[in-house]
């Protein structure tokens, strides 16, 4: 066998990472569906045992608050792998992000003039952007997600999560804003998927 068609393979992230890359990614999907549900529950399943109750939107509802807290431990631990030895390369990443030559030749490349640029880390800078973007609004989506539930949930974690983070509804400047800023996020999320 010649060198030319001689394959070498090497695992650029560790398993970790790569598995919480998908529970972020079903995370983030079955948010978007379930909070769109929340928003406008399209389906009301008519019950003939009890009338006028309709339980569809709480399973819902639970779904949607068991993934947000996946969503948030996730960040978690993925935060805490960024900092481990195998995560070197990432971190690696951000020494081209000042550099304007970095941003010039990936800009080259995504227009098809020049070939793929060499990276010094694991993503080039126009990646390593929209990832930190994408960590951004998990962070805000997770703060107003868990404004939101405490102000519906008062007891237990409730009470817990509101003495905690009744700062991020201060800062906001009330519930409504939080809100907004949580539907907001989710269309942040909503655009990074086919961008």
């Amino acid at each position: 066998m010649d060198k030319m068609n001689k394959v070498v393979l090497h695992k650029e992230y560790s398993g970790f990472v790569r598995f919480f890359h998908w529970v972020r990614a079903l995370s983030i999907f079955t948010l978007i569906a379930t909070g769109f549900y929340i928003a406008y529950p399209f389906l009301q399943p008519n019950s003939s045992f009890y009338k006028g109750v309709y339980l569809l939107q709480a399973y819902v509802r639970s779904f949607h608050v068991m993934f947000g807290f996946l969503l948030i431990s996730a960040l978690i631990f993925r935060t805490y792998l960024f900092f481990t030895k195998e995560s070197l390369m990432e971190r690696r990443s951000f020494s081209q992000l000042l550099s304007p030559k970095a941003w010039i030749d990936q800009m080259k490349a995504y227009f098809l003039i020049s070939g793929k640029p060499h990276t010094k880390g694991a993503y080039n800078p126009i990646q390593l952007v929209a990832y930190f973007t994408l960590v951004v609004l998990i962070v805000l989506m997770s703060l107003s997600g868990i404004v939101l539930y405490y102000n519906v949930y008062h007891a237990g974690l409730g009470a817990f999560l509101a003495s905690a983070f009744k700062w991020f509804e201060v800062l906001c400047g009330g519930l409504a804003n939080v809100r907004f800023i949580h539907h907001l996020a989710t269309w942040g999320f909503i655009l990074f998927v086919p961008v």
